[in-house]
């Protein structure tokens, strides 16, 4: 399960991708193949999430890494670049960005307010 903390010690990436409506669907299948069959298998793979827009003509994607490296290494596989070059024939654009998470906010308890992390 995906838990966003500023105290994660590893690699956030999120990736963003510039469809169509008439694409979404294939990008997503796509990005869920890829997941399922390589990405969630690859060392220091610690969780991920696939988002789209009502619109239908953004994707996100919300990984997290135990290590930058370890990133980097499963985007140089064969098998990714191979998928990642289908991927990116069927968006206008896609965009894989570093994060660190920064800040979360969250309700605690039973007052509605949020609070930091």
């Amino acid at each position: 399960m995906t838990k966003i903390a500023k105290d994660f010690p590893g690699q956030t990436v999120i990736c963003t991708f510039e469809v169509t409506p008439g694409t979404a669907h294939d990008v997503i299948d796509a990005l869920n193949a890829a997941y399922d069959e390589v990405i969630s298998r690859q060392p220091g793979y610690v969780s991920g999430a696939v988002h789209l827009n009502d619109a239908q003509t953004r994707i996100a994607t919300y990984s997290q890494w135990r290590d930058r490296r370890d990133y980097q290494a499963m985007l140089r596989s064969a098998e990714m670049r191979e998928r990642n070059r289908s991927i990116n024939a069927m968006c206008r654009h896609f965009e894989p960005v570093m994060y660190e998470v920064i800040e979360t906010w969250q309700v605690r308890g039973s007052s509605d307010a949020a609070t930091a992390n």
